[in-house]
């Protein structure tokens, strides 16, 4: 079992920057594929990034490409997304998960993610 706390979270200015954090419980940390979702007002949740387990590969959403950056401290069990250029449509909350073993869900499927954490809302204003 895996448990997951985001933190960073907050208001910031078009433009500006911020770091995420989601910390994990549970030995097993380095074995997950780790991503980032997003999930605007009326909206499902959208992979914005993910990480092997080793931190050798790494996955983009489009529409963050160039902008944001994930990383992961195994040794901490830790997961980080920095955020930079921010616009005001990246406004949601922010979700890290956990990705099943050998599930056959797509990267991108949120059905694919054993584990989240409760989330922590991004606000960019214009």
């Amino acid at each position: 079992q895996v448990q997951l706390v985001e933190s960073g979270g907050g208001l910031v200015q078009a433009g500006g920057s911020l770091r995420l954090s989601c910390a994990a419980s549970g030995r097993t940390f380095s074995s997950y594929t780790m991503g980032w979702f997003q999930q605007a007002p009326g909206k499902g949740r959208e992979l914005v990034a993910a990480i092997s387990s080793s931190g050798g590969r790494t996955y983009y959403g489009d529409s963050v490409k160039g902008r944001f950056t994930i990383s992961r401290d195994n040794a901490k069990n830790t997961v980080f997304l920095q955020m930079d250029s921010l616009k005001p449509e990246d406004t949601a909350v922010y979700y890290c998960a956990g990705r099943w073993y050998g599930t056959t869900f797509s990267l991108s499927h949120p059905l694919g993610y054993a584990y989240w954490g409760q989330g922590t809302q991004v606000t960019v204003s214009s």
